[in-house]
């Protein structure tokens, strides 16, 4: 059987989708991808971008979903009916409304030729999710440029205060941060311990934290390592990824994770453009991604002067 009879046989929403189109507001084949819907015990909807709007000349000043979409997602929504969102896209989309009422959301960018197979894995359970996100999603297109490893402000935001760096619409903080993902398991971090409270040029410090699979599955974490360094000659991000490493545990089992910290791991290119580290506190942060986890402190002591 055909490609093209497959799917006006047997997928009228995938059809529907194809009428509705990546542009313009034309809702063509709605009433019958609603209909399908409302027959089916699950809906899996394919959303996202087409393979032209992505890449090279391809900019967008809207960066949600394109054309009829929403409007087609939210219709679907209304039938109370459980609903998985395949998204699939060349770059982080604006979710919030999805992210607010869809269950589950599986981000697959654009795959390749097995995408198919992958994807069907993933939702009927054969294989556990274990994926990052290597790119931050904003709630709008107004928190762009946004990214993790940013500069701080000279008016870090507080709660109560109005002139502080912030947005009276949305939080400051994205949608999905740097390195997040979501698997069929869960994970808790616990009992981070440094192997010293201050270290010098010659030491390595060594990281330590426990990782207790709480969920009911077999799964893989990939544990991120951060650091920030709180006084520089020049501007310092407010994080930076330093190690990750990735686990596999089974329901209830625990793995203490080791990473070691160098002094190269803390050097930067300074004022008068040396690369080298400065003495001073550093925070460090070990969680499932770059805005979750537990942290603790340290500091390098030089016996070297600034100039």
């Amino acid at each position: 059987m055909s490609d093209r009879v497959l799917r006006e046989t047997y997928l009228p929403p995938y059809k529907a989708a194809l009428e509705a189109g990546f542009e313009g507001v034309d809702m063509t084949g709605f009433n019958e991808a609603i209909q399908a819907a409302r027959n089916a015990d699950v809906v899996i909807m394919a959303l996202g971008e087409a393979q032209y709007q992505s890449g090279e000349a391809a900019s967008r000043s809207d960066i949600g979903l394109p054309g009829s979409q929403q409007k087609l997602l939210e219709k679907i929504h209304a039938l109370g009916k459980p609903v998985i969102v395949v998204v699939m896209a060349g770059r982080p989309l604006s979710l919030p409304w999805m992210d607010d009422n869809i269950p589950a959301i599986i981000n697959a960018w654009h795959l390749g030729i097995k995408a198919g197979q992958a994807i069907a894995e993933v939702i009927f359970g054969d294989h556990i999710p274990s994926g990052k996100l290597t790119m931050t999603f904003p709630r709008n297109v107004g928190q762009v440029p946004i990214f993790y490893n940013m500069k701080n402000t000279g008016r870090p935001f507080q709660t109560g205060n109005k002139f502080t760096s912030k947005y009276l619409d949305v939080p400051n903080e994205p949608l999905y941060p740097f390195g997040y993902g979501l698997s069929y398991t869960t994970f808790d971090y616990s009992d981070i311990s440094l192997s010293a409270q201050e270290v010098t040029k010659n030491d390595t410090l060594k990281v330590q934290v426990n990782i207790t699979n709480s969920g009911s599955y077999e799964g893989k974490e990939v544990v991120q390592l951060y650091v920030r360094d709180l006084v520089g000659s020049v501007t310092r991000p407010v994080k930076e990824l330093k190690r990750f490493r990735k686990i596999n545990l089974k329901p209830g089992q625990s793995e203490v994770v080791n990473f070691d910290l160098s002094y190269e791991d803390l050097c930067f290119y300074t004022r008068d453009m040396s690369f080298k580290a400065e003495p001073g506190k550093f925070k460090v942060f070990v969680g499932p991604n770059s805005r979750d986890g537990l942290e603790s402190d340290f500091a390098l002591k030089l016996t070297e002067n600034l100039n």
